[in-house]
């Protein structure tokens, strides 16, 4: 553009006030970046590896059990090629802050995923041992366990018939993912339902959810329906879903990630707008001579309020890119410390098509008034002080 460097010295004309505006709008978009990266990493498509598996839990809410009777029933649907079940645990290794998720677990529920590579002899082992645990790379790194370990799991729902509320597990096995984007599932711990069911307290003969493998991807929609007709109208309806819409179900449980992000963002970008609203006034305002000296000397009404306008975009467009990329650097560094649960190698290119997108917007929106205000601007009036 011909007249780039007539804008960028408009832009930084009073430097101290530019840097100050650019340090706002960098702290806006490293926040947006952060924040909508967790958001795209928890709202992700899912995995191919699992496009032909179903998961079968209460209508009512996924804390609702559901009775083992069932399985025959879901085994015995057209369509079901095979099915697993398992229950949700909620157990805590020696301190509350020491998360991860644990369940029991069926047999034949490895089976349902191919895609955990574990070694046979582990898995055997496992299956042998009445009170064994398998648990995923990530999770056994973490804490440090070996083959062989007992894992003293503690109950915060379940306690056992005698009233403790210990689990004494041992580890039999640990599996891994070869995708880099799942490597949050290497932070759970698996043992057997049959054992929580004959030990625990108040639960017996229910279940969590059905893990439900299709023979055809393409009946999903029939075999669902066909699954949930069995329950209808009973004291424990199910509601059938693929697995990606189950696990985005699961962790709105905890928190809806997108409402989060979106009222943070909201304020932030008002904020903004506020902020950098009053910067491009101002700097209009203090011009004001010098936008009639352009005038006087053939610029249109419509060049001033172009010329405006880039200005105004280009110093959100400065401060967003700067901050989106400290975001990016920051990114890995947030994915190393979740332990796997959010896998992120950078911010994804959609949190960047939609920052540029909002750079642009907001450059405009900020703009806008200065700018008409400029176009505006009679050469008499601006060089007599009016």
């Amino acid at each position: 553009m011909k007249y780039f460097s007539l804008i960028w010295s408009a832009l930084f004309r009073s430097k101290t006030r530019t840097l100050l505006t650019l340090l706002s709008v960098v702290a806006a978009f490293l926040l947006f970046g952060l924040l909508d990266s967790v958001r795209v990493a928890f709202n992700s498509g899912g995995s191919v590896a699992g496009a032909d598996r179903l998961v079968v839990a209460s209508r009512l809410s996924i804390t609702q059990m559901l009775p083992y009777s069932l399985a025959a029933r879901i085994d015995a649907t057209p369509g079901v090629k095979k099915s697993a079940y398992a229950a949700w645990f909620g157990g805590i290794y020696k301190d509350p802050k020491n998360f991860f998720p644990n369940f029991s677990v069926g047999p034949g529920y490895m089976e349902m995923y191919p895609e955990y590579i574990i070694d046979p002899a582990q898995l055997k082992a496992w299956e042998a041992d009445r009170t064994g645990a398998i648990v995923g790379e990530n999770l056994a790194r973490r804490f440090g366990w070996k083959i062989g370990d007992t894992i003293p799991l503690q109950a915060t729902i379940f306690p056992q018939k005698d009233g403790s509320n210990a689990w004494p597990l041992t580890l039999r096995g640990t599996f891994k993912l070869a995708d880099s984007k799942r490597k949050g599932e290497e932070n759970q711990l698996l043992f057997h339902w049959k054992y929580f069911d004959e030990a625990n307290q108040y639960v017996n003969g229910q279940i969590g959810w059905y893990m439900v493998k299709l023979d055809n991807v393409n009946h999903a929609t029939r075999v669902a329906n066909a699954i949930d007709a069995i329950s209808a109208n009973s004291a424990h309806e199910t509601k059938t879903q693929t697995e990606q819409a189950f696990n985005q179900s699961f962790a709105k449980q905890f928190a809806d990630i997108g409402l989060i992000v979106t009222a943070i963002m909201a304020a932030v970008f008002f904020t903004l707008l506020l902020l950098t609203g009053n910067t491009m006034a101002q700097a209009v305002r203090e011009r004001v001579p010098e936008l009639a000296v352009l005038k006087t000397l053939g610029f249109t009404n419509g060049t001033v309020l172009v010329l405006v306008l880039v200005e105004s975009v280009l110093l959100i467009v400065l401060g967003g890119v700067l901050g989106m990329a400290i975001a990016s650097a920051i990114i890995p560094v947030v994915s190393g410390a979740s332990n796997g649960m959010i896998a992120l190698p950078s911010i994804p290119a959609q949190t960047w098509g939609m920052g540029l997108g909002l750079m642009v917007a907001i450059g405009l929106i900020v703009g806008a008034l200065p700018a008409t205000r400029a176009m505006r601007l009679k050469i008499v009036d601006a060089l007599a002080g009016r």
